[in-house]
């Protein structure tokens, strides 16, 4: 679990490990048999990330995660599953306040995200740009991410994506979307807890 802390900086009480990139095709198709994303042209876009599956879909491929996955890690039974937006945002930032994880300068964002200024209006192969201070790539771009986070029967996406610029892809910014939207402006980013 994670929580503001006296000072207003989230502290984390429940171990979790986050995913270094975004789901990609490839990955998303070894579960489901098929891959929903609108940009598959090319050599690489199985190395791009999954996008057009809402939060629903998402909850199927953690299902069917979950079911195949018999290995310990570090010694350790766990499970898939989704972020919540605390824990997506606590990993985002990495331990800075800045707007992004390198930088409150609009002119900055280039160098960690893939965002309507420079995509090329597509998604683009995961872990090009610079991660954060924790290894962390595509937080501020390339595809939105689902949360856990429910508000009324909708959920959270974090992260900026390729159509977004500036404030839509900061550490904090937040979009409220319903449990079925497909966009191909949203994927996710898994975590693994321990149970």
């Amino acid at each position: 679990m994670i929580e503001p802390g006296v000072n207003g900086d989230l502290e984390i009480y429940e171990p979790y490990f986050i995913g270094a990139r975004p789901v990609t095709q490839v990955e998303w198709s070894s579960v489901m048999d098929s891959n929903p994303s609108r940009f598959t042209d090319g050599w690489s876009a199985g190395l791009r990330p999954v996008e057009s599956v809402s939060w629903l879909d998402c909850q199927e491929y953690i299902s069917k995660l979950n079911l195949a996955e018999t290995n310990l890690r570090l010694g350790l039974a766990g499970v898939w599953r989704l972020p919540s937006e605390m824990e997506w945002e606590y990993a985002c930032r990495a331990g800075t306040s800045s707007r992004w994880y390198n930088s409150d300068k609009d002119t900055d964002l280039d160098e960690v995200a893939w965002h309507g200024g420079n995509s090329g209006a597509t998604t683009r192969e995961v872990g090009q740009k610079k991660a954060n201070p924790w290894g962390l790539y595509d937080c501020h771009g390339n595809v939105a991410e689902w949360t856990s986070t429910e508000v009324g029967l909708k959920r959270i996406t974090k992260g900026g994506s390729w159509l977004m610029e500036s404030e839509s892809t900061t550490s904090s910014s937040r979009r409220v979307i319903s449990v079925d939207k497909k966009s191909d402006a949203i994927g996710l980013r898994l975590v693994w807890s321990p149970i």
